[in-house]
């Protein structure tokens, strides 16, 4: 069944031992999950990735089953998991656990998902999506925090900090934290400090700008080139990565025109791609056709040749390039 995250704290919890929770949004999840679960549980906590679950699954299964009469209650918690660990569900809801819950954390889960539907369709599980905070949303944390800490800031220098958290609370926290520290020993807080002190533009890097040229990502290209100082000796850096990338991206596409399956394509990708990358690969590989990306390839190697004997412009020159894709 499906339960919202603000319903899980009137939610009889007690009577559901497997839980989901999925979506983008990784800084709610935390926040869900240490609220409603871990904060005040007197238990014991364990903590798998997918993979090791999955491989030591029958000694975990086994430890679960036969705990003594004195052991606590546990809460097991298994992260980045996919359709891969559906089978070890199953097995686990034959065995009618006791005083064990287990909660599993997925990134985005397609409509599609066969443990998505798993989880919505039973009426003894329970599964929680998480969707991206608005910024408004964002704004509003962002008093709360101001106000419990009685800092005052002038609205330009909220709106500067929410536009640039790009949508994470995560973010958000990290920045707000850097003005709370600063606020004890200074008081007077004014827009070009909220600058100084909020420097999420620099972990915009690179990589960044280069996956986000190819999702097609014109506000987000747009936001990195306007928020870093790269300078000419970056330029050769930039191209390389877009084109490194984009060789990648070409295999993937490719295989993706034999193998309608997105997930499955990526995921057979060496060097693997880390799990809190697929999303926008996946949203590349949706972006390109085959023939547009071998174009583009052979527009890259062009420019890098330019960039390499006209080095006093070559700000202007990858400038141009990635804005007018």
């Amino acid at each position: 069944m499906i339960i919202r995250h603000f319903e899980l704290k009137k939610f009889n919890k007690k009577s559901y031992n497997l839980i989901l929770l999925h979506g983008k949004n990784e800084g709610l999840q935390k926040e869900v999950l240490s609220e409603n679960f871990i904060n005040n549980f007197d238990g014991i906590v364990n903590k798998y990735d997918e993979s090791d679950f999955i491989y030591n699954f029958e000694t975990i299964l086994s430890e679960i089953l036969n705990k003594s009469l004195f052991d606590d209650s546990k809460i097991i918690i298994v992260s980045r998991v996919s359709d891969k660990i559906l089978k070890n569900i199953e097995k686990i809801i034959e065995k009618n656990l006791v005083d064990v819950k287990i909660i599993l954390k997925s990134g985005v889960l397609e409509k599609k998902s066969k443990l998505r539907n798993f989880f919505e369709k039973s009426k003894i599980l329970i599964s929680v999506p998480f969707y991206d905070d608005n910024l408004q949303t964002l704004a509003n944390l962002a008093n709360e925090f101001l106000r419990k800490h009685k800092i005052k800031i002038s609205r330009e220098s909220l709106n500067l900090l929410v536009n640039r958290s790009s949508g994470s609370r995560d973010h958000l926290k990290l920045e707000l934290e850097k003005i709370l520290y600063y606020s004890l020993s200074k008081k007077n807080i004014d827009f070009e400090i909220i600058q100084k002190l909020s420097n999420l533009a620099e972990s915009h890097n690179v990589s960044e700008l280069a996956d986000n040229y190819l999702a097609k990502n014109q506000k987000n290209v747009a936001r990195i080139l306007n928020e870093n100082n790269y300078s000419n000796e970056d330029c050769i850096l930039i191209i390389r990565t877009i084109l490194n990338k984009s060789k990648r991206l070409l295999n993937i596409v490719d295989s993706y025109e034999n193998n309608k399956n997105l997930d499955e394509v990526i995921s057979s990708v060496r060097p693997p791609i880390f799990w809190k990358d697929k999303d926008i690969v996946k949203k590349q590989a949706t972006s390109w056709k085959l023939d547009d990306l071998k174009k583009n390839i052979y527009k890259i190697n062009e420019i890098e040749a330019i960039l390499k004997t006209n080095s006093q412009n070559s700000l202007n020159l990858i400038s141009d390039f990635i804005v007018n894709y």
